[in-house]
């Protein structure tokens, strides 16, 4: 089926639905190849679909391991940002109140150009960490968060306040209760001051909106931040919260995470809770901290995760020692440096590729074993994690687009279009393809005794600002429809002296691998710039 066949589809299914769409925007969408995603599905569904293949849906996608194995030997190392704010919390030389005023002064100082913020909460703030300063002088103590201020994405439900989710549409749906993860964090002691801008329905991987602005990056305002947790990655990169919380269905956290050079862990799939999230695919969608170190991402999610019986996604699964597995200085296994696709396009851009190498030589130099693996499991993962989640944002847009499609801003009703262009079929194909893709990786990786994956978390640094590509999320999607726990950490800079972000992938509910060895490549950058 060619584009062309896409786009007659999709004009029989939005007539279907009583969506009212005009030739000119199905002319436009297909001149901007919002039907791709559909064309190439339908070639991997002639070419792999099999009758005797289960959708992926009625398999144990996430299995938990049968065991925790250590991950190497331990040796001490000195705090990082966020337990050296609390020690020194904890020691007097300093106070919630004066961390969140200094971050509402850099807001105040810093956002006009940043745009970062969808919205501040500078009274309850304060409020709330003289409530946290009050509990330490009590000796109530909740963790290395208490009393530190960090941000929401503005699709994450925060009782009191709009969750607009960067849209027009939600721009007055005021939350009647916290997110999960909302009231995790405030069990933790973290202050929230406020809620971060997103691309439209948090539907791009650039920071393009139409309603509130882009996001520029503050390594370079003249580039994007990245999407869709465009505002949770700047605050953090320009230092005005220790922490950011973000959601990923495709790369969101962990795009904008290399694109500002920091840190972006999108953790196992159920690992934390999403009630309360605006979704954008139910079966794609996870929730993950953008810190400025690998620490502060361990320390941020031991706060945030756990089951949740409000959330049939989430499982009991338990949660490693994150924090000890930073301080790993040995790694004794194999990790699989992805060179390749096996596509005819190259992986990354030869500087990306150069950095990551760079990179993960500090693998190496830790006794890990690097494999070379072509993976061409991964171009059908990322099509088919695609498809999924333009099928279930189908699914889930079609009721307000029918009432409401002209609210909806150009960028995001064109891509919109491209959802609406399977067959009655394609949900169930999907899942089906989903299943046969995981267990061919998963039996190479078997195969090799790949307990690691290393490779560029984007194909190329930050774009010009508000400038979406359609390939900035080809390397981080397939981990999504995976499930799996995956890390962006600085992998350097590229060419233009942008950052460049190297991914590590583990399997299922081994967030302690990626975190031991995102320190262990963090470590020697330090050491490396120290030397210089």
């Amino acid at each position: 089926m060619d584009d062309t066949a896409s786009v007659a589809l999709a004009r029989q299914n939005l007539a279907a639905l009583g969506i009212p769409v005009s030739d000119e925007d199905l002319e436009k969408a297909h001149a901007a190849g919002f039907f791709s995603t559909a064309q190439a599905f339908q070639v991997v569904v002639r070419r792999d679909g099999e009758v005797d293949d289960l959708p992926d849906f009625l398999t144990d996608r996430l299995p938990a391991p049968r065991s925790w194995a250590a991950t190497g030997q331990e040796s001490p190392s000195a705090a990082p940002e966020i337990l050296e704010l609390a020690r020194a919390l904890r020691n007097g030389e300093t106070s919630s109140r004066a961390l969140v005023e200094r971050a509402l002064e850099q807001i105040a100082r810093r956002d006009q150009e940043l745009n970062a913020f969808q919205l501040l909460l500078p009274e309850q703030a304060l409020a709330d960490a003289e409530a946290r300063d009050a509990e330490l002088a009590r000796g109530i103590d909740r963790g290395p968060l208490h009393g530190l201020p960090v941000a929401l994405k503005d699709l994450i439900d925060l009782a009191g306040t709009p969750t607009t989710a960067g849209s027009a549409i939600l721009a007055n749906a005021v939350a009647s209760r916290d997110a999960t993860v909302v009231q995790r964090l405030r069990a933790a002691g973290a202050v929230i001051v406020g809620k971060t801008r997103l691309p439209e329905f948090a539907y791009s991987g650039a920071s393009n909106n139409p309603h509130y602005g882009p996001v520029p990056n503050p390594r370079d305002r003249r580039r994007d931040s990245g999407g869709s947790s465009s505002g949770s990655a700047a605050a953090v990169a320009a230092g005005l919260v220790v922490m950011a919380v973000g959601s990923d269905t495709g790369g969101s956290i962990r795009i904008p995470a290399a694109y500002c050079g920091i840190v972006g862990l999108k953790p196992t799939f159920g690992r934390v809770s999403m009630r309360g999230v605006y979704p954008l695919a139910w079966s794609l969608d996870h929730i993950g901290p953008l810190t400025r170190t690998v620490t502060d991402a361990a320390v941020s999610l031991e706060a945030m995760a756990g089951p949740d019986e409000g959330d049939p996604r989430t499982r009991a699964v338990p949660l490693p020692d994150l924090v000890s597995a930073t301080q790993v200085e040995r790694l004794e296994l194999r990790v699989g440096v992805v060179p390749s696709t096996g596509g005819d396009q190259p992986l990354a851009a030869p500087d990306a590729v150069a950095a990551c190498e760079r990179a993960v030589a500090a693998l190496a130099d830790a006794g890990a074993d690097l494999i070379p693996l072509v993976l061409p499991e991964l171009e059908t993962l990322r099509i088919v994690s695609a498809a999924i989640a333009q099928l279930e944002a189908a699914a889930l847009h079609a009721p307000t687009a029918r009432e409401r499609w002209t609210h909806y801003g150009e960028f995001f009703r064109l891509r919109l279009l491209g959802c609406f262009a399977y067959p009655c079929w394609g949900y169930v194909a999907a899942q089906r393809l989903a299943k046969k893709a995981r267990a061919r990786l998963m039996s190479l990786l078997g195969e090799h005794d790949i307990a690691l994956l290393a490779l560029p978390t984007t194909p190329t640094t930050a774009p010009p600002l508000g400038q979406w590509t359609a390939r900035a999320s080809w390397l981080t999607a397939p981990f999504n429809l995976l499930g799996w726990p995956a890390l962006s950490v600085p992998a350097g800079l590229g060419d233009d002296g942008l950052p460049i972000g190297l991914q590590l992938v583990a399997r299922p509910w081994r967030e302690d691998l990626v975190i031991a060895a995102g320190a262990l490549v963090e470590r020697a950058a330090r050491s490396s710039r120290g030397s210089n």
